[in-house]
């Protein structure tokens, strides 16, 4: 269960990755919706940081 909460992290960061390279290919001119998207995938990743945070307190507190 630990090294999943983990691996949810790394398999988020790579999602965002890959989300804000097909936003920069689409385009480099500043659009609202695009840096929506970019924000989105970061809010994810943020999610999976404290829930893996939560699940290591959890466990071995």
């Amino acid at each position: 269960m630990l090294l999943f909460s983990l691996a949810l992290i790394v398999v988020a960061e790579l999602l965002n990755t890959a989300l804000e390279t097909v936003v920069d290919r689409i385009g480099h001119e500043f659009n609202t919706l695009s840096g929506k998207a970019k924000d989105i995938g970061s809010a994810a990743v943020f999610v999976s940081l404290v829930t893996a945070f939560l699940t290591w307190l959890i466990i071995l507190w």
